[in-house]
């Protein structure tokens, strides 16, 4: 596979110094990517540059993960319009570890030569003091190169442009020197030839290559991709609740499969590609019959089942699929009673959660009593309009009809505390029995 005509196909190609490809084609060639661990997890943002380190190893290379312990101690200021906090390194050890093992879900850790490692730039730097770091480094990289990054003009000039961004301080204008350094150190003690990232992070890689050159008179290379974005050209990988993380216990996998579920027919065209690993006939096919039939999703569905599968399991994704029958009707009392108590809490948040006390449950006198008095009139202000409801077949507890308002109540509770009441076709209330 030549990964740069892999890369273009897809989409995820946006720039690479001269003499990559060449670089590419003569030898398993070495190359990385840093993920700085401001967070325990990482998203969907970081996904598809992830996918950059899946190609290189797909295409034969060996591919290196830095997670950054040092540089995330002071913060990119690539693409940000303010200084983000510093975190505490017992902060930042919890997001690497948690980042590490994100990572082994994508990149093959055990297949001989080109097997893929994790690295951390703590390692080499806990011991560099400052006055080294200048006398080494430092003068080999003039203020006037580094001043002419994108990503340092656009934070110097923002009061001059009357931007909203805030000016930089000296500890985000080092860190294009402290990354470049990384790449400097991975090419004389790993032999890495190659750094890779988002199509932000340019200024930064080609301090690196530079810093090679000007040291050791050594030639690197720089490949990013194109920063992924949502169709209206603003940044991808939030949803109205914030960032869609990786980690289950920040984003839920019903969640997650929702996210892509919900894209736009060409946001899933074009992010299929990028997310998906799937061959380009393939793609093609799943386009075409789309396009027959958009109302069936098909691009969605394609591509919410393969990256939920190696974002969390197929059990997840199948639990996923089985939540999201629930809201249109289609799931029964066997699926509500399968789903974990995460799933169907996540399936019904933003509907109305009522508590009732477990002994007022257990003497309730009948389902209409439980619908109105002991729900306090959320579900129904009256006896009267519930028993109309119910005779009219418009209620469902537990996605099971409701057939005599003066039935007794005696239902089955979800995960031993909760009853989901329907009412009407759009109307949910998740009961809780406390």
């Amino acid at each position: 596979m030549n990964l740069i005509e892999e890369l273009r196909w897809r989409g995820m190609l946006h720039d690479f110094m001269p003499g990559t490809e060449e670089q590419l084609a003569s030898e398993m060639t070495s190359g990385y990517i840093g993920f700085d661990p401001t967070a325990k997890s990482l998203h969907i943002g970081n996904l598809a540059t992830i996918m950059l380190l899946v190609h290189l190893q797909r295409a034969g290379h060996k591919p290196y993960a830095l997670v950054g312990g040092a540089t995330g101690m002071i913060g990119d200021p690539s693409g940000k319009s303010a200084e983000r906090n510093l975190l505490s390194e017992e902060a930042l050890r919890e997001n690497q570890e948690g980042i590490k093992n994100q990572l082994e879900r994508f990149l093959d850790f055990n297949c001989g030569a080109n097997s893929a490692e994790i690295v951390n730039n703590y390692d080499w730097f806990k011991d560099f003091n400052f006055l080294d770091f200048l006398r080494e480094v430092g003068k080999h990289i003039t203020v006037n190169y580094m001043m002419s990054k994108d990503s340092v003009k656009k934070r110097i000039n923002a009061d001059e442009d009357g931007d909203r961004a805030e000016g930089l301080s000296y500890t985000e204008f080092a860190y294009q020197l402290i990354q470049g350094y990384d790449f400097y150190h991975l090419y004389k003690n790993k032999g890495l030839k190659i750094q890779m990232g988002a199509s932000d992070q340019w200024g930064n890689i080609t301090t690196g290559t530079e810093l090679i050159r000007r040291m050791d008179g050594g030639k690197a290379y720089a490949l990013v991709g194109k920063l992924v974005t949502k169709s209206d050209g603003t940044k991808f990988g939030k949803s109205e609740g914030g960032n869609v993380w990786l980690d289950p216990a920040l984003t839920s996998p019903y969640k997650f499969y929702q996210f892509w579920l919900n894209l736009s027919d060409e946001e899933a065209e074009k992010l299929i590609k990028v997310y998906t690993l799937l061959p380009q006939d393939e793609i093609q096919m799943v386009s075409e019959e789309h396009k027959q039939a958009p109302h069936l999703r098909l691009l969605q569905k394609a591509l919410a089942k393969d990256v939920t599968i190696r974002v969390h399991s197929e059990e997840d994704y199948m639990a996923a699929v089985d939540a999201s029958e629930i809201l249109f009707g289609k799931g029964d009392l066997e699926t509500l009673k399968g789903l974990k108590e995460d799933v169907l809490l996540s399936v019904f948040e933003g509907v109305p959660q009522i508590q009732v006390p477990q002994d007022d449950y257990v003497n309730a006198g009948t389902v209409t009593d439980l619908l109105s008095d002991l729900t306090g009139g959320q579900v129904f202000e009256s006896k009267g309009e519930a028993r109309r409801m119910i005779k009219n077949g418009g209620v469902s507890i537990n996605r099971q009809k409701v057939q005599n308002a003066e039935e007794a109540v005696n239902f089955e509770l979800l995960q031993g505390k909760y009853l989901v009441v329907q009412k009407g076709k759009k109307n949910y209330f998740l009961i809780s029995v406390n």
